[in-house]
């Protein structure tokens, strides 16, 4: 389940729980392959967790092409914000990348906006962009790979 907080200094900020540990181990267990085992291995993830915003964020990463990158992407943004709506964000707030509950989201909603990009989507893209500052004003974090 997710948490709302309200914050006496700024707008309220949502926290998505945490993948299931085994779910995140078979993530891990995924990107450790290689090419087309990793896509395919990440694809057997979302199969069995098709709520998994972080699988289907990394199932993007792993697209053989923009297309199917984007599809992934879409997929993990619109599943993201279907949690948080069922937590009780009401389309404004803080969805920090600190918190590692979202990141999956966030991965998720970067990727689209890259993809996006490169099929010249670029009102989405710029969108994207937008909503990524409006939800963690650091964003991008240093560590965002891919």
């Amino acid at each position: 389940m997710s948490e709302v907080t309200l914050n006496p200094s700024g707008p309220p900020e949502t926290v998505i729980a945490d993948e299931p540990t085994a779910v995140r181990d078979a993530i891990a267990a995924a990107l450790d392959r290689e090419g087309d085992a990793r896509r395919a291995a990440l694809a057997e993830v979302v199969a069995a967790a098709p709520r998994s915003l972080e699988g289907w964020a990394r199932l993007g990463d792993a697209g053989r092409d923009v297309i199917e990158q984007y599809a992934a992407y879409r997929v993990g943004y619109h599943r993201g914000l279907d949690t948080l709506r069922a937590n009780g964000w009401r389309g404004s707030g803080y969805v920090r990348w600190e918190h590692p509950g979202n990141q999956g989201f966030l991965r998720a909603l970067a990727g689209l906006q890259r993809s996006a990009e490169s099929i010249g989507e670029l009102d989405e893209a710029e969108r994207c962009a937008l909503f990524l500052r409006q939800l963690d004003p650091a964003w991008p974090p240093q560590e965002l790979d891919g």
